[in-house]
């Protein structure tokens, strides 16, 4: 249940909807005959599509995630495992195409080669039922195809979201008897999957990889309307309600 309400409230937490609301809201009050809701509505619908389509707005919200994104990996041995968390694979085309958060395998494909980790535990299934193939076996066919054996990577292939990824994986780990774990995912991502893993019980370090915010102090960003800006607004306030979902639960602690 938590898994299906949790899909629905996120469509419904971008600026678009909000936008496309307040819009009917306006048509309502024309066929009403309510001039105040009728002027009202679609001109806020606008200004939120506007705001949140523009450079500075989507930069202030993804620096408010990222802020608390601290890498605190130490190299004096190898990991036992690196934990790659799912996201980044959109399996919707033809041939399955990497999204932006692609940083997370390359990651876990680094700390692989150079040996700073000897296994890589991928954390992601299927995120829908008509996907074709669980998220974390589309990224074992890549590392296996970028030279990494088989016998290094171990599949968590059941959870759907980051709280079951926690619980998977914290079962996967026990049964291993693996003590050094990395975790890495994007920045924005970060502190609510530590603080499922937390909550989980298990003891690792961060890696975050995939910074998307830049420093307004020496770029200032455009203040005309773009798609991309948009999604990244949409997506970030997803993440901000994720958090306040996922600690309303309790599936996730304080972290850092």
């Amino acid at each position: 249940m938590f898994f299906f309400l949790s899909k629905t409230v996120d469509s419904l937490a971008t600026p678009l909807v909000w936008a496309l609301a307040l819009g009917a809201a306006g048509l309502w009050g024309v066929r009403r005959k309510v001039a105040r809701r009728t002027l009202v509505a679609p001109a806020s619908g606008l200004a939120i599509l506007y705001l949140f389509s523009t450079e500075p707005v989507a930069n202030a919200l993804l620096r408010g995630l990222e802020s608390s994104a601290r890498a605190t990996a130490r190299w004096t041995a190898p990991y036992d495992a690196v934990i790659v968390l799912g996201g980044l694979v959109d399996q919707k085309p033809a041939v399955p195409d990497y999204t932006d958060a692609a940083d997370r395998l390359l990651a876990g494909f680094d700390l692989l080669r150079t040996g700073r980790a000897r296994y890589a535990l991928l954390a992601a299934g299927r995120a829908a039922e008509d996907i074709p193939l669980p998220e974390s076996v589309v990224l074992e066919r890549q590392l296996e195809s970028w030279g990494i054996t088989p016998d290094r990577m171990v599949v968590d292939d059941r959870s759907r979201n980051t709280h079951e990824n926690a619980i998977e994986v914290a079962r996967i780990v026990r049964r291993k008897g693996w003590t050094r774990l990395l975790l890495v995912t994007s920045a924005f991502h970060l502190k609510r999957a530590a603080g499922c893993f937390r909550r989980a019980g298990l003891d690792f370090d961060t890696w975050p990889v995939d910074f998307r915010s830049y420093d307004p102090t020496r770029f200032r960003g455009s203040w005309v309307p773009r798609a991309d800006s948009l999604a990244e607004s949409s997506m970030a306030l997803r993440e901000y309600l994720g958090r306040a979902v996922y600690s309303w639960q309790g599936y996730s602690v304080s972290w850092p």
